[in-house]
């Protein structure tokens, strides 16, 4: 049950930087360009990464070490996450 809710708040924070105008959530910005929403992609991957990394040490009392290939593959995960998002802001161009 907890890794549907770890996926489905993947999915969440993948999305966020398409559903909003605010970039980081704080700071309205007139008009995001994909810069600042690619920006946003990457700081929300290392907030989620890190809280979950923080709930690994919490719940198992360690934390395993992971080369890069673990941390390529799960931006690349990130991204396909962060796809609806993609197409509700640019391919509909709301």
């Amino acid at each position: 049950m907890t890794i549907f809710l770890i996926i489905f708040s993947a999915i969440f924070f993948a999305n966020l930087p398409w559903a909003t105008n605010y970039f980081l959530i704080f700071f309205k910005k007139p008009k995001k360009n994909m810069f600042l929403i690619l920006v946003e992609l990457i700081l929300f991957y290392f907030i989620f990464g890190s809280f979950l990394l923080l709930l690994e040490k919490q719940i198992i009392g360690n934390t395993h070490n992971q080369d890069w290939e673990f941390y390529a593959i799960t931006f690349c995960l990130f991204l396909v996450f962060s796809f609806p998002g993609f197409i509700y802001k640019v391919i509909w161009k709301k």
